[in-house]
Protein backbone atom coordinates (compact mmCIF):
# COMPACT_ATOMS: atom_id res chain seq x y z
CA UNK A 1 0.00 0.00 0.00
CA UNK A 2 2.79 2.61 0.91
CA UNK A 3 4.28 1.69 -2.57
CA UNK A 4 0.84 2.29 -4.58
CA UNK A 5 0.41 5.75 -2.55
CA UNK A 6 3.81 6.85 -3.39
CA UNK A 7 4.09 6.14 -6.88
CA UNK A 8 0.69 7.44 -7.28
CA UNK A 9 1.42 10.68 -5.63
CA UNK A 10 4.81 10.87 -7.26
CA UNK A 11 2.88 10.30 -10.83
CA UNK A 12 0.45 13.32 -10.00
CA UNK A 13 2.96 15.38 -9.13
CA UNK A 14 5.86 14.70 -12.17
CA UNK A 15 2.78 14.97 -14.57
CA UNK A 16 1.10 18.32 -13.08
CA UNK A 17 4.86 19.72 -13.34
CA UNK A 18 5.46 18.57 -16.42
CA UNK A 19 2.07 19.99 -17.91
CA UNK A 20 3.03 23.24 -16.45
CA UNK A 21 6.87 23.78 -16.72
CA UNK A 22 7.53 22.76 -20.39
CA UNK A 23 5.38 25.62 -21.42
CA UNK A 24 6.68 27.63 -18.48
CA UNK A 25 9.56 26.94 -19.97
CA UNK A 26 9.03 27.64 -23.51
CA UNK A 27 7.23 30.90 -21.98
CA UNK A 28 10.15 32.11 -20.41
CA UNK A 29 12.28 31.28 -23.31
CA UNK A 30 10.51 33.52 -25.66
CA UNK A 31 10.33 36.46 -22.94
CA UNK A 32 13.68 36.62 -22.93
CA UNK A 33 13.45 37.13 -26.65
CA UNK A 34 10.82 39.51 -26.57
CA UNK A 35 12.68 41.32 -24.08
CA UNK A 36 15.64 41.59 -25.47
CA UNK A 37 14.11 42.60 -29.04
CA UNK A 38 11.98 45.41 -27.19
CA UNK A 39 15.49 46.88 -25.21
CA UNK A 40 17.02 46.88 -28.85
CA UNK A 41 14.15 48.78 -30.40
CA UNK A 42 14.17 51.13 -27.39
CA UNK A 43 17.54 52.20 -28.13
CA UNK A 44 16.89 52.76 -32.12
CA UNK A 45 14.24 54.96 -30.61
CA UNK A 46 16.78 56.70 -28.39
CA UNK A 47 19.39 56.83 -31.40
CA UNK A 48 17.12 58.30 -34.04
CA UNK A 49 16.37 60.95 -31.48
CA UNK A 50 19.59 61.67 -31.42
CA UNK A 51 20.37 61.48 -35.18
CA UNK A 52 16.91 63.87 -35.51
CA UNK A 53 18.67 66.37 -33.18
CA UNK A 54 21.91 66.81 -34.99
CA UNK A 55 20.12 67.21 -38.38
CA UNK A 56 19.83 70.78 -40.02
CA UNK A 57 16.98 72.63 -41.09
CA UNK A 58 16.89 70.34 -44.52
CA UNK A 59 17.05 67.21 -42.62
CA UNK A 60 20.54 66.16 -43.11
CA UNK A 61 23.52 66.24 -40.88
CA UNK A 62 25.67 68.79 -41.51
CA UNK A 63 29.60 68.46 -40.75
CA UNK A 64 30.94 65.37 -38.63
CA UNK A 65 28.28 63.01 -37.21
CA UNK A 66 28.43 62.85 -33.37
CA UNK A 67 29.15 59.34 -32.75
CA UNK A 68 29.61 59.73 -29.11
CA UNK A 69 25.98 60.46 -28.43
CA UNK A 70 24.98 57.94 -30.50
CA UNK A 71 27.53 55.65 -28.42
CA UNK A 72 25.75 55.71 -25.35
CA UNK A 73 23.00 54.42 -26.68
CA UNK A 74 24.59 51.03 -27.57
CA UNK A 75 24.92 48.11 -25.44
CA UNK A 76 28.34 46.40 -24.03
CA UNK A 77 29.79 44.29 -27.47
CA UNK A 78 27.01 45.59 -29.74
CA UNK A 79 27.28 47.41 -32.93
CA UNK A 80 25.20 50.13 -34.00
CA UNK A 81 24.90 50.77 -38.44
CA UNK A 82 24.13 54.33 -39.05
CA UNK A 83 23.42 55.27 -42.45
CA UNK A 84 22.17 59.01 -43.43
CA UNK A 85 22.47 61.94 -45.50
CA UNK A 86 25.18 64.28 -45.76
CA UNK A 87 24.64 67.96 -46.42
CA UNK A 88 25.16 66.87 -50.36
CA UNK A 89 22.36 64.23 -49.87
CA UNK A 90 24.57 61.31 -50.69
CA UNK A 91 24.23 58.39 -47.81
CA UNK A 92 26.62 57.83 -45.57
CA UNK A 93 27.52 55.17 -43.50
CA UNK A 94 28.73 55.09 -39.49
CA UNK A 95 29.59 51.59 -37.27
CA UNK A 96 29.96 52.36 -34.19
CA UNK A 97 31.47 49.26 -32.39
CA UNK A 98 33.29 45.85 -34.29
CA UNK A 99 33.29 45.52 -37.38
CA UNK A 100 31.49 42.03 -37.16
CA UNK A 101 28.75 40.31 -34.27
CA UNK A 102 28.95 36.42 -34.07
CA UNK A 103 25.58 34.85 -34.48
CA UNK A 104 23.94 38.46 -34.43
CA UNK A 105 20.43 39.09 -33.00
CA UNK A 106 19.44 42.09 -35.14
CA UNK A 107 17.21 44.73 -34.44
CA UNK A 108 16.77 47.30 -37.76
CA UNK A 109 14.82 51.03 -37.88
CA UNK A 110 13.86 52.04 -41.16
CA UNK A 111 14.03 56.09 -41.59
CA UNK A 112 12.79 56.02 -45.08
CA UNK A 113 14.98 59.08 -46.95
CA UNK A 114 16.66 59.91 -43.70
CA UNK A 115 18.73 56.44 -44.00
CA UNK A 116 18.37 53.59 -41.76
CA UNK A 117 19.07 52.06 -38.29
CA UNK A 118 20.65 48.74 -37.07
CA UNK A 119 21.85 47.55 -34.33
CA UNK A 120 23.42 43.95 -33.31
CA UNK A 121 24.30 41.92 -30.00
CA UNK A 122 25.93 38.64 -29.56
CA UNK A 123 23.02 35.58 -29.57
CA UNK A 124 25.00 33.76 -27.46
CA UNK A 125 24.40 36.29 -24.37
CA UNK A 126 20.86 36.33 -25.22
CA UNK A 127 20.68 32.56 -25.60
CA UNK A 128 22.71 32.36 -22.07
CA UNK A 129 20.33 34.71 -20.29
CA UNK A 130 17.64 32.58 -22.01
CA UNK A 131 18.97 29.29 -20.72
CA UNK A 132 19.85 30.52 -17.39
CA UNK A 133 15.89 31.98 -17.09
CA UNK A 134 14.70 28.43 -18.26
CA UNK A 135 17.14 26.71 -15.50
CA UNK A 136 15.32 28.68 -12.93
CA UNK A 137 11.90 27.73 -13.97
CA UNK A 138 13.58 23.88 -14.62
CA UNK A 139 14.78 23.57 -11.09
CA UNK A 140 11.44 24.96 -9.72
CA UNK A 141 9.74 22.25 -11.29
CA UNK A 142 12.73 19.51 -9.39
CA UNK A 143 11.88 21.29 -6.49
CA UNK A 144 7.83 20.78 -6.64
CA UNK A 145 8.76 17.31 -7.84
CA UNK A 146 10.89 17.10 -4.71
CA UNK A 147 8.33 18.43 -2.30
CA UNK A 148 5.76 16.37 -3.69
CA UNK A 149 8.00 13.09 -3.47
CA UNK A 150 8.42 14.16 0.34
CA UNK A 151 4.76 14.90 0.99
CA UNK A 152 3.61 11.34 -0.66
CA UNK A 153 6.69 9.66 1.66
CA UNK A 154 4.98 10.85 4.57
CA UNK A 155 1.70 10.60 3.96
CA UNK A 156 2.14 7.11 2.20
CA UNK A 157 3.60 6.63 5.69
CA UNK A 158 1.45 8.13 7.88
CA UNK A 159 -1.12 5.68 6.32
CA UNK A 160 0.81 2.47 5.82
CA UNK A 161 2.45 2.05 9.29
CA UNK A 162 -1.15 2.39 11.23
CA UNK A 163 -3.04 0.35 9.06
CA UNK A 164 0.36 -2.14 8.97
CA UNK A 165 -0.35 -1.80 13.01
CA UNK A 166 -4.26 -2.57 12.97
CA UNK A 167 -3.11 -5.57 10.41
CA UNK A 168 -0.43 -6.94 13.27
CA UNK A 169 -2.64 -6.50 16.09
CA UNK A 170 -5.74 -8.19 14.24
CA UNK A 171 -3.29 -11.01 13.47
CA UNK A 172 -2.22 -11.25 16.98
CA UNK A 173 -5.31 -11.35 18.41
CA UNK A 174 -6.13 -14.33 15.97
CA UNK A 175 -3.59 -16.17 16.99
CA UNK A 176 -5.11 -15.66 20.66
CA UNK A 177 -2.61 -12.40 21.73
CA UNK A 178 -5.59 -10.60 23.83
CA UNK A 179 -3.78 -7.80 24.74
CA UNK A 180 -4.58 -4.04 24.71
CA UNK A 181 -2.86 -1.45 22.45
CA UNK A 182 -2.66 1.64 24.55
CA UNK A 183 -1.42 3.77 21.61
CA UNK A 184 -3.32 6.10 19.09
CA UNK A 185 -2.29 6.58 15.67
CA UNK A 186 -4.54 10.00 15.48
CA UNK A 187 -6.45 8.80 12.17
CA UNK A 188 -10.22 8.59 13.83
CA UNK A 189 -11.07 5.94 11.35
CA UNK A 190 -7.94 3.96 12.32
CA UNK A 191 -8.50 4.59 16.08
CA UNK A 192 -11.69 3.69 15.60
CA UNK A 193 -10.67 0.10 14.26
CA UNK A 194 -8.11 0.05 17.34
CA UNK A 195 -11.15 0.72 19.73
CA UNK A 196 -13.06 -2.27 18.38
CA UNK A 197 -10.29 -5.07 18.34
CA UNK A 198 -9.36 -3.82 22.12
CA UNK A 199 -12.76 -4.55 22.91
CA UNK A 200 -13.07 -8.04 21.07
CA UNK A 201 -10.13 -9.11 22.90
CA UNK A 202 -11.40 -8.32 26.00
CA UNK A 203 -14.69 -9.74 25.09
CA UNK A 204 -12.33 -12.74 23.56
CA UNK A 205 -10.58 -13.13 26.77
CA UNK A 206 -13.44 -13.35 28.70
CA UNK A 207 -15.05 -15.58 26.40
CA UNK A 208 -12.05 -18.25 26.45
CA UNK A 209 -11.81 -18.06 30.64
CA UNK A 210 -15.07 -18.78 30.28
CA UNK A 211 -14.95 -21.68 28.23
CA UNK A 212 -11.73 -22.87 30.06
CA UNK A 213 -13.24 -22.91 33.12
CA UNK A 214 -16.21 -24.72 31.77
CA UNK A 215 -13.69 -27.81 30.49
CA UNK A 216 -11.61 -27.91 33.65
CA UNK A 217 -14.99 -28.02 35.33
CA UNK A 218 -16.54 -30.23 33.32
CA UNK A 219 -13.85 -32.71 33.20
CA UNK A 220 -12.74 -32.85 36.92
CA UNK A 221 -17.10 -33.54 37.58
CA UNK A 222 -16.65 -36.36 34.74
CA UNK A 223 -13.48 -37.90 36.06
CA UNK A 224 -15.28 -37.81 40.06
CA UNK A 225 -17.90 -39.36 38.21
CA UNK A 226 -16.50 -42.07 36.07
CA UNK A 227 -13.86 -42.82 39.40
CA UNK A 228 -17.24 -43.64 41.63
CA UNK A 229 -18.70 -45.47 39.08
CA UNK A 230 -15.79 -47.62 38.91
CA UNK A 231 -15.30 -48.24 42.66
CA UNK A 232 -18.90 -49.77 42.66
CA UNK A 233 -18.13 -51.44 39.99
CA UNK A 234 -14.87 -52.94 41.34
CA UNK A 235 -16.70 -54.29 44.54
CA UNK A 236 -18.88 -56.36 41.73
CA UNK A 237 -16.18 -58.15 40.38
CA UNK A 238 -16.04 -60.17 43.95
CA UNK A 239 -20.00 -61.41 43.13
CA UNK A 240 -20.68 -65.00 43.60
CA UNK A 241 -22.58 -64.77 40.34
CA UNK A 242 -20.13 -65.25 37.17
CA UNK A 243 -22.87 -63.44 34.90
CA UNK A 244 -22.27 -60.37 37.27
CA UNK A 245 -19.07 -60.47 37.08
CA UNK A 246 -18.71 -60.83 33.95
CA UNK A 247 -20.96 -57.88 33.16
CA UNK A 248 -18.98 -55.72 35.69
CA UNK A 249 -16.02 -56.23 33.89
CA UNK A 250 -17.66 -55.21 30.22
CA UNK A 251 -19.29 -52.30 32.58
CA UNK A 252 -15.44 -51.20 33.90
CA UNK A 253 -13.59 -51.90 30.24
CA UNK A 254 -16.20 -48.80 29.09
CA UNK A 255 -16.08 -46.69 32.29
CA UNK A 256 -12.20 -47.07 31.54
CA UNK A 257 -12.17 -46.22 28.02
CA UNK A 258 -14.65 -43.50 28.70
CA UNK A 259 -12.28 -42.02 30.98
CA UNK A 260 -9.58 -42.02 28.34
CA UNK A 261 -11.78 -40.30 25.79
CA UNK A 262 -12.30 -37.16 28.40
CA UNK A 263 -8.17 -37.36 28.60
CA UNK A 264 -7.57 -37.33 25.48
CA UNK A 265 -10.43 -34.46 24.53
CA UNK A 266 -9.03 -31.89 27.71
CA UNK A 267 -5.30 -32.54 26.26
CA UNK A 268 -6.56 -31.66 22.85
CA UNK A 269 -7.95 -28.76 24.06
CA UNK A 270 -5.10 -27.83 25.70
CA UNK A 271 -2.72 -28.54 22.79
CA UNK A 272 -5.55 -25.81 20.54
CA UNK A 273 -4.99 -23.20 23.42
CA UNK A 274 -1.41 -23.40 23.40
CA UNK A 275 -1.21 -23.64 20.11
CA UNK A 276 0.80 -20.34 19.60
CA UNK A 277 3.23 -20.85 22.28
CA UNK A 278 6.87 -21.62 21.45
CA UNK A 279 10.08 -22.49 23.32
CA UNK A 280 11.16 -19.10 25.15
CA UNK A 281 13.74 -18.51 27.53
CA UNK A 282 11.68 -17.08 30.20
CA UNK A 283 15.22 -15.64 32.01
CA UNK A 284 15.86 -13.15 28.68
CA UNK A 285 12.59 -11.96 28.18
CA UNK A 286 12.27 -10.94 31.91
CA UNK A 287 15.86 -8.88 32.38
CA UNK A 288 14.35 -7.04 28.84
CA UNK A 289 10.99 -6.47 30.61
CA UNK A 290 12.72 -5.04 33.61
CA UNK A 291 15.06 -2.77 31.63
CA UNK A 292 11.77 -1.43 30.12
CA UNK A 293 10.32 -0.77 33.78
CA UNK A 294 13.26 0.64 35.68
CA UNK A 295 12.82 3.36 34.16
CA UNK A 296 9.49 4.29 35.40
CA UNK A 297 10.19 2.70 39.17
CA UNK A 298 12.98 4.94 39.32
CA UNK A 299 11.09 8.29 38.17
CA UNK A 300 8.67 6.92 41.20
CA UNK A 301 11.27 6.74 43.10
CA UNK A 302 10.78 2.95 43.66
CA UNK A 303 13.21 0.14 43.86
CA UNK A 304 12.82 -3.09 41.25
CA UNK A 305 14.72 -6.10 42.34
CA UNK A 306 15.59 -8.38 40.36
CA UNK A 307 16.46 -12.17 41.43
CA UNK A 308 16.42 -14.74 38.57
CA UNK A 309 17.82 -18.61 39.45
CA UNK A 310 16.61 -20.32 36.23
CA UNK A 311 17.31 -20.36 32.85
CA UNK A 312 15.25 -23.34 31.56
CA UNK A 313 13.21 -22.61 28.78
CA UNK A 314 9.18 -22.56 29.03
CA UNK A 315 6.45 -23.58 26.60
CA UNK A 316 5.11 -19.89 26.23
CA UNK A 317 4.24 -16.76 24.07
CA UNK A 318 7.07 -14.54 24.62
CA UNK A 319 4.67 -11.52 24.08
CA UNK A 320 1.70 -13.06 26.12
CA UNK A 321 4.63 -13.41 29.10
CA UNK A 322 5.53 -9.92 28.44
CA UNK A 323 1.92 -8.25 28.69
CA UNK A 324 0.61 -10.34 32.10
CA UNK A 325 4.31 -9.58 34.21
CA UNK A 326 3.91 -6.03 32.79
CA UNK A 327 0.59 -5.84 34.71
CA UNK A 328 1.85 -7.50 37.86
CA UNK A 329 4.67 -4.80 37.39
CA UNK A 330 1.88 -1.89 36.65
CA UNK A 331 -0.34 -3.67 39.43
CA UNK A 332 3.15 -3.15 42.09
CA UNK A 333 4.02 0.31 40.89
CA UNK A 334 0.55 2.13 41.22
CA UNK A 335 -1.05 0.41 44.42
CA UNK A 336 1.90 -1.32 45.96
CA UNK A 337 4.90 0.22 48.38
CA UNK A 338 8.43 0.02 48.89
CA UNK A 339 10.74 -2.35 47.05
CA UNK A 340 9.25 -4.87 44.60
CA UNK A 341 10.95 -8.24 43.77
CA UNK A 342 10.46 -10.05 40.59
CA UNK A 343 12.17 -13.55 41.32
CA UNK A 344 12.28 -16.47 38.78
CA UNK A 345 13.28 -20.18 40.04
CA UNK A 346 12.38 -23.52 38.75
CA UNK A 347 10.02 -26.07 40.97
CA UNK A 348 11.68 -29.47 39.73
CA UNK A 349 9.54 -32.37 38.19
CA UNK A 350 8.03 -34.71 41.20
CA UNK A 351 5.36 -37.92 40.80
CA UNK A 352 1.67 -36.91 42.13
CA UNK A 353 1.12 -40.36 44.31
CA UNK A 354 -2.78 -39.49 43.98
CA UNK A 355 -3.05 -38.77 40.52
CA UNK A 356 -0.77 -41.38 39.41
CA UNK A 357 1.64 -39.02 36.44
CA UNK A 358 4.27 -37.42 36.43
CA UNK A 359 4.36 -33.23 37.04
CA UNK A 360 6.19 -31.61 34.55
CA UNK A 361 9.14 -29.05 35.76
CA UNK A 362 7.44 -25.79 36.66
CA UNK A 363 8.85 -22.28 36.12
CA UNK A 364 7.33 -19.86 38.86
CA UNK A 365 7.53 -16.04 38.49
CA UNK A 366 6.67 -14.58 41.20
CA UNK A 367 6.16 -10.39 41.62
CA UNK A 368 5.83 -9.23 45.75
CA UNK A 369 6.24 -5.65 47.09
CA UNK A 370 5.87 -4.34 50.81
CA UNK A 371 2.88 -2.64 50.37
CA UNK A 372 -1.04 -2.77 52.33
CA UNK A 373 -1.90 -6.21 49.89
CA UNK A 374 -5.68 -6.83 48.99
CA UNK A 375 -8.14 -6.33 51.56
CA UNK A 376 -10.04 -9.74 52.56
CA UNK A 377 -13.04 -8.64 51.23
CA UNK A 378 -11.74 -7.88 47.80
CA UNK A 379 -9.49 -11.47 47.62
CA UNK A 380 -12.72 -13.14 45.74
CA UNK A 381 -12.58 -11.06 43.29
CA UNK A 382 -9.34 -9.79 42.76
CA UNK A 383 -9.43 -11.51 38.97
CA UNK A 384 -12.59 -10.85 38.18
CA UNK A 385 -13.06 -8.22 35.43
CA UNK A 386 -14.29 -5.05 35.78
CA UNK A 387 -13.64 -5.51 39.53
CA UNK A 388 -11.61 -2.94 41.20
CA UNK A 389 -10.54 -1.82 44.48
CA UNK A 390 -8.89 1.47 43.53
CA UNK A 391 -9.95 3.89 40.69
CA UNK A 392 -8.60 1.75 37.84
CA UNK A 393 -10.77 -0.17 35.14
CA UNK A 394 -10.29 -3.60 36.92
CA UNK A 395 -9.12 -5.38 33.26
CA UNK A 396 -5.29 -5.84 34.00
CA UNK A 397 -5.23 -8.79 36.45
CA UNK A 398 -8.03 -10.66 34.65
CA UNK A 399 -6.16 -10.07 31.09
CA UNK A 400 -2.87 -11.69 32.64
CA UNK A 401 -4.71 -14.71 33.75
CA UNK A 402 -6.51 -14.79 30.47
CA UNK A 403 -3.31 -14.42 28.92
CA UNK A 404 -1.15 -17.02 31.03
CA UNK A 405 -3.62 -19.48 30.75
CA UNK A 406 -3.74 -19.44 27.19
CA UNK A 407 -0.37 -20.74 26.94
CA UNK A 408 -1.84 -23.49 29.75
CA UNK A 409 0.03 -21.44 32.66
CA UNK A 410 -1.86 -20.29 36.03
CA UNK A 411 -1.90 -16.70 37.92
CA UNK A 412 -2.43 -16.58 41.77
CA UNK A 413 -2.72 -14.67 44.84
CA UNK A 414 -0.32 -16.29 46.59
CA UNK A 415 -0.05 -14.38 49.80
CA UNK A 416 -2.94 -11.37 50.25
CA UNK A 417 -0.21 -9.31 52.97
CA UNK A 418 2.27 -8.59 51.68
CA UNK A 419 0.65 -9.45 48.32
CA UNK A 420 2.53 -11.76 46.22
CA UNK A 421 1.52 -12.76 42.85
CA UNK A 422 2.52 -16.34 40.95
CA UNK A 423 2.65 -17.06 37.68
CA UNK A 424 3.10 -20.84 36.79
CA UNK A 425 4.88 -21.77 33.09
CA UNK A 426 5.23 -25.63 31.73
CA UNK A 427 8.91 -26.17 31.77
CA UNK A 428 10.24 -28.59 28.92
CA UNK A 429 12.37 -31.23 30.66
CA UNK A 430 14.03 -34.15 28.77
CA UNK A 431 14.30 -36.11 31.67
CA UNK A 432 10.90 -36.32 32.67
CA UNK A 433 8.32 -37.87 29.80
CA UNK A 434 5.88 -35.51 28.47
CA UNK A 435 1.84 -35.93 31.08
CA UNK A 436 -0.85 -37.73 28.94
CA UNK A 437 -3.35 -36.36 31.71
CA UNK A 438 -3.55 -32.86 31.97
CA UNK A 439 -3.42 -32.17 35.79
CA UNK A 440 -5.38 -30.90 38.15
CA UNK A 441 -5.19 -26.79 39.53
CA UNK A 442 -3.41 -26.66 42.69
CA UNK A 443 -5.25 -25.48 45.60
CA UNK A 444 -5.57 -21.91 45.33
CA UNK A 445 -6.57 -19.50 47.82
CA UNK A 446 -10.10 -18.28 47.31
CA UNK A 447 -10.36 -15.63 44.27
Amino acid sequence: MRRRILLSTLLVVALTALLLGLPLMFTTWRLVHDVTTADLSARLDRVAADLTAQEGEDNRIDGTLDLDRLRLALPADGRLEVIYPDRTGVMQRAVIGGPTVTDALAQRLDLGRNGSLTIEVPGEAVRTTQLQAAAVVLVVVLLSIAGGALISIVTARRLADPLLDVARRAACLGSGDFRVAPGRHGIPELDRVSDVLDSSAVELAALVQRERELVGDVSHQLRSRLTAVRLRLDELANHTDPAVVEESAAAMAQVDRLTDVVNDMVVASRAVRTAGAGTVDVAKELRELVGEWETLYADAERTLRVEISATAPARVNAARLRESVGVLLENALHHGAGEVRLTLREVPARLDAEAGVAREPTALIEVADEGPGVPDELIPHVFDRGFSGSDSTGVGLALARALVETDGGRLELRRARPPVFALFLTVSSPDVPPTQEPPEPAAREPR
